[in-house]
């Protein structure tokens, strides 16, 4: 991880970083591409080419942001979706690891498609 998330994650508690780490490696193993880590908006974000994945921790959540989240709505009824498409995990849910896992492999696989 880029020096600079990690500094901006030292503002969160213990229980917060442990779930963004986990989200930061399902981020990793879901791609075999190069993945450019950097802030947008001041939020820690993770592309490859054009496509990518926000991961924006609170207090009490954490939203997550990838463009076909949506395609998934049936798989995550037990967590909130808001009007803009993110993904909300409170911190008393249970991270949907393979399923993540499988959405951010689609969203980043879809460059290497179109070329």
């Amino acid at each position: 991880m880029k020096e600079d998330i990690y500094n901006y994650l030292e503002n969160f508690d213990e229980e917060t970083k442990q779930r963004f780490n986990l989200l930061y490696r399902i981020i990793c193993e879901s791609t075999t591409q190069t993945i450019n880590e950097k802030f947008w908006a001041k939020l820690p974000s993770f592309y490859v080419d054009n496509n990518f994945v926000r991961i924006i921790p609170f207090k009490d959540h954490i939203n997550i942001e990838s463009k076909n989240i949506n395609f998934y709505k049936e798989e995550l009824l037990e967590y909130k979706l808001t009007p803009k498409g993110m993904l909300q995990i409170f911190n008393n849910q249970q991270v949907p690891y393979e399923l993540l896992k499988i959405i951010f492999k689609e969203n980043f696989e879809e460059y290497s498609k179109n070329i």
